[in-house]
């Protein structure tokens, strides 16, 4: 395993479920932690929860590239470089059925879920390149391998998208030296279970998996040698069936 100590690692989504989950590992494992999500006041909670001075957290869209930018300047500035970016960020909506979609509720899933992902990787690739070295994980989801409706039209392209930006994304840049890792989580318990049609019964949020199971698989694929690489893994509740 590589030794995590001192690496400077962005998570977006970082205000709660997977992404603070991870943050909180990444930072027992002594990385510089940099956590974004869209609400400054949960942002702020959440860098709190995870104690006095452990975590750098800026407020920023990932949907919007302007905001993205003025994202890493800091970032960068901050860490000098940046080894890790988690790509978490992400949203569904109620309405997710193709005859309740519209071309804004479209494009607001869309963006969140696939061109903030690219957003994050224009931002940071160019000092990736000029260091030789970097990591993109990408947590992606279930969707992005299998069109289950369950996901929504926009939800479900989006993901799909995200996996060939990533196939493509990794075969460019492995000269580079920047490894390309996508993790595809079935169910998790997470604040975006609130916008699913129906709710979730108790019982059944307990049979999922935890953000917890999923930052420990980040941590994972990040731990590993820069000589390792990862291009897909699929985490999964031991009672889904992967068929």
């Amino acid at each position: 395993m590589s030794n995590l100590k001192d690496k400077a690692v962005l998570i977006t989504g970082g205000g709660s479920g997977i992404g603070l989950a991870s943050a909180r590992l990444f930072l027992e494992q002594g990385a510089r932690v940099a956590i974004t999500g869209r609400n400054a006041d949960k942002l702020r909670r959440a860098a709190e929860s995870l104690g006095a001075g452990g975590v750098l957290h800026y407020a920023a869209d990932v949907g919007d590239a302007a905001q993205v930018r003025t994202l890493a300047d800091r970032v960068l500035q901050a860490f000098g470089g940046l080894d890790v970016l988690v790509n978490n960020a992400g949203l569904n909506i109620k309405g997710r059925a193709v005859g309740a979609m519209t071309p804004e509720s479209w494009q607001k899933v869309v963006r969140a879920n696939l061109d903030g992902a690219f957003y994050c990787v224009h931002a940071f690739l160019p000092s990736m390149r000029q260091r030789k070295q970097g990591l993109i994980i990408n947590i992606n989801s279930i969707s992005g391998k299998r069109a289950n409706p369950l996901g929504g039209i926009a939800y479900i392209a989006a993901k799909f998208g995200l996996t060939g930006m990533a196939t493509s994304l990794a075969a460019e840049e492995k000269d580079n030296g920047i490894r390309v890792s996508s993790i595809f989580p079935g169910e998790v318990n997470t604040p975006l279970l609130e916008e699913r049609p129906q709710p979730v019964a108790e019982e059944y949020l307990k049979a999922m998996l935890q953000p917890e199971d999923v930052a420990a698989a980040i941590l994972f694929v990040a731990s590993l040698p820069a000589h390792v690489s990862i291009p897909e893994m699929v985490i999964t509740p031991s009672n889904y069936a992967y068929i």
